[in-house]
């Protein structure tokens, strides 16, 4: 296989991998979705779209929300900054809001909801004021003030309280003392403001409430323009981001461990390709004969013509020997077969020194490789006598 090819395939598999590995990446992006990985908060779709993270056709303008790195839902008025999201109804078209910090009577003092697209339903004014706790509580009204606790403005000593204003006209303890005038809008006229429940926006434009009512979903009727239609939602919402989440850690970690495994095997082909085709390259046109012999053992005739000798009861050999066969390591005994190789002088027994012969050209011993054609022997059979 070429270098070329293995690399495309390591590509390929690449590819492939990583496309099945985030499936939900090739899903509409307009869909609903949620800023917590658990699935929780509001729910985001059209007229509001995730900024930075689904297409501006997907919402209406101004209308673009984002998240915070605690997966909370966060919209951005221009008047008034950086709000909590902690409610979307999309069939009365309200949206609650909170202080991020949790100090909405700080937030209060300066809101203001001008140029954006949402307005207040209704509005009930209150007086914000500060007072020690002590003239609070000895307060004959005190009932029907609202506390407002918020870490940094209320303290152990002191209350902020949301008053109305017939209640301030009216008289107020000597030490409390007018921090702002403030404006809470409400969703429905009658309503008393508990400040646990945020403050309630609304829209009008686009209108949804049709697409709503039928439980279809509202957007865009076009790519361009501004009319706005309804659709059929998706046949099924699917798993929760979370449960995605959990798959794709459960499926992708072992699969990029085996994609890892084979882009190390990959590399590896490549390495002893490129190691063959250099040896190919740099190996001789001509094989030399002595190696050619190393390589392919003796023949039969060839191994025959070595001398062979029976073994006398003294077991002396005509070279120094430790009487022992270097192939099988056994001592030699009287009356067995061993046989010598020519160019060293060698002894092995017969047996062993047969077979290995057939498999290599070589002396065990010494390396050296016998050549038959130039020390021609007899092959006969001769005894070496002793005496007892």
């Amino acid at each position: 296989m070429e270098t070329t090819e293995l690399k495309l395939m390591i590509n390929t598999i690449i590819f492939f991998f990583f496309l099945n590995l985030f499936p939900a990446y090739s899903v509409d992006v307009c869909n609903p979705t949620v800023c917590s990985e658990m699935g929780m908060g509001p729910e985001i779709r059209f007229p509001f779209r995730l900024k930075n993270r689904q297409p501006d056709r997907c919402g209406y303008p101004g209308f673009d929300l984002s998240c915070n790195e605690r997966g909370q839902t966060i919209i951005t008025l221009p008047s008034s900054g950086d709000f909590l999201v902690t409610d979307i109804d999309y069939t009365t078209q309200s949206i609650i809001l909170y202080d991020p910090d949790f100090c909405l009577v700080r937030r209060l003092i300066d809101f203001n909801i001008t140029n954006s697209q949402f307005r207040a339903a209704h509005q009930r004014n209150y007086t914000i004021v500060r007072c020690t706790s002590d003239d609070w509580l000895n307060y004959p009204n005190y009932q029907v003030a609202i506390p407002l606790f918020c870490r940094g403005v209320s303290s152990r000593n002191q209350a902020i309280l949301a008053m109305p204003p017939n209640m301030y006209a009216q008289g107020k303890p000597p030490s409390c003392k007018l921090m702002s005038k403030v404006s809470v809008p409400l969703q429905l006229e009658d309503n008393f403001w508990s400040p646990m429940e945020g403050l309630v926006l609304t829209w009008s434009e686009p209108s949804c409430r049709i697409c709503e009512n039928q439980g279809k979903l509202c957007g865009f009727k076009s790519d361009t323009g501004s009319d706005i239609a309804c659709s059929n939602p998706p046949s099924s919402k699917g798993l929760p981001r979370g449960a995605k989440y959990g798959i794709i850690i459960g499926v992708g970690v072992p699969g990029f461990v085996c994609l890892l495994g084979l882009i190390s095997f990959a590399f590896g082909k490549i390495k002893v390709y490129a190691l063959r085709r250099d040896l190919n390259t740099d190996l001789p046109t001509t094989i030399n004969l002595q190696s050619a012999i190393a390589t392919t053992g003796l023949n039969r005739a060839t191994i025959d013509s070595y001398p062979k000798i029976v073994l006398g009861e003294s077991k002396r050999l005509p070279n120094p020997n430790d009487g022992t066969c270097p192939i099988c390591l056994s001592d030699y005994q009287p009356k067995e077969t061993l046989r010598t190789i020519p160019e060293c002088n060698h002894y092995f027994h017969a047996e062993c020194i047969d077979e290995w012969l057939k498999l290599n050209a070589t002396c065990p011993l010494c390396r050296n490789t016998p050549d038959g054609s130039l020390h021609p022997c007899s092959s006969s059979t001769s005894l070496v006598s002793s005496s007892p």
